[in-house]
């Protein structure tokens, strides 16, 4: 087992290794000079010349590439072109509401989905089944920004035309001015995520459960005696965490590097807002933190999956 950990723990930092590598040769390497970014087009050649040292610029690659991975091991990702602010600060400052949406959406999207999931493996070719698989079916093929749209005209326009107020239409509002106010103002976008990702953990779910109840141990545990309530959770539904959590592990890692849509149809300022106006303006540090920051959360996630894996099967852990 301690060898198991030792090998994944080497795995993500050879990752994060090679992660780092394409990210510096993206943006240190490819076409354009930083320096005149920074320094603007009219700048003259000793300007130029001065922004280039303070940069390091002018230092060899491999000198230029340690120096790198020095800062952002230590949460130095430089400072941003644009504002002239420290980027860790601008990503700090846009966390809380990337995680408020995400680890929201997450605790509504796992209660829709996978019971839902249960029933429809549970109650197959019923009309509940039928109903379950059209619903999934909808949501997987709806673009987020049109449901989005939706859910503002169907919870927000159409109530304030009549006089009420159902929910804010967009913003975040922190968790320090209170928690009800906090969840007022995320209601629509953890409904909306939600309800997006709940029908592929629904179709997933049901997948797994109609493999596993026609297995023969599931069969061993009716003939036994058990209750249909043990052998469907104890027996069946445990049997497909490790694909779930697998699955949400790469899910939660995804959407922490940024949730880009959602956070745009509802005015959220989170990290995915920040990297999509860092591209536009060509704020290099600050995507490059972005990136870096999404690709550390995606590997974090799947340590912690596979440490969820060893704790669901004894067998791993000899």
């Amino acid at each position: 087992m301690v060898r198991e950990i030792v090998k994944r723990l080497l795995s993500a930092v050879v990752i994060l290794i090679l992660l780092s590598v394409f990210v510096f040769a993206l943006f240190y390497i490819a076409p354009g000079n930083p320096a005149r970014l920074i320094a603007g087009e009219k700048a003259s050649k000793e300007v130029l010349e001065q922004v280039t040292r303070n940069l390091g610029l002018d230092r060899p690659l491999w000198q230029q590439y340690l120096s790198f991975v020095g800062n952002a091991v230590h949460g130095d990702f430089g400072i941003s072109y644009r504002s002239q602010m420290p980027v860790a600060d601008l990503i700090a400052a846009r966390l809380p509401v990337t995680f408020s949406l995400v680890g929201g959406a997450m605790l509504l999207w796992l209660l829709i989905g996978i019971p839902l999931g249960v029933v429809s493996a549970t109650h197959p070719n019923t009309w509940r089944d039928r109903l379950a698989q059209v619903l999934s079916q909808l949501f997987i093929s709806m673009p987020s920004f049109v449901l989005g749209m939706f859910m503002l005209y169907l919870l927000y326009y159409l109530p304030r035309r009549h006089g009420m107020m159902l929910f804010p239409a967009g913003g975040y509002s922190q968790l320090a001015h209170g928690f009800a106010q906090w969840a007022w103002h995320m209601a629509l976008p953890w409904l909306t995520l939600a309800l997006l990702m709940a029908a592929l953990y629904q179709r997933l779910t049901r997948a797994e459960m109609l493999d596993v109840l026609g297995e023969d141990y599931i069969r061993t545990a009716r003939a036994k005696g058990l209750p249909e309530y043990k052998v469907i959770y104890k027996h069946g539904l445990r049997s497909t965490l490790t694909v779930l959590t697998t699955q949400l592990g790469a899910d939660i890692g995804s959407l922490l590097s940024g949730s880009i849509i959602i956070e745009q149809v509802f005015g959220l300022q989170g990290v995915g807002t920040l990297a999509v106006n860092s591209v536009n303006s060509q704020d290099r540090p600050v995507v490059i933190g972005v990136v870096l920051l999404g690709g550390f959360f995606i590997v974090m996630m799947n340590l912690l999956v596979d440490a969820l894996h060893v704790a669901l099967e004894p067998t791993l852990r000899k």
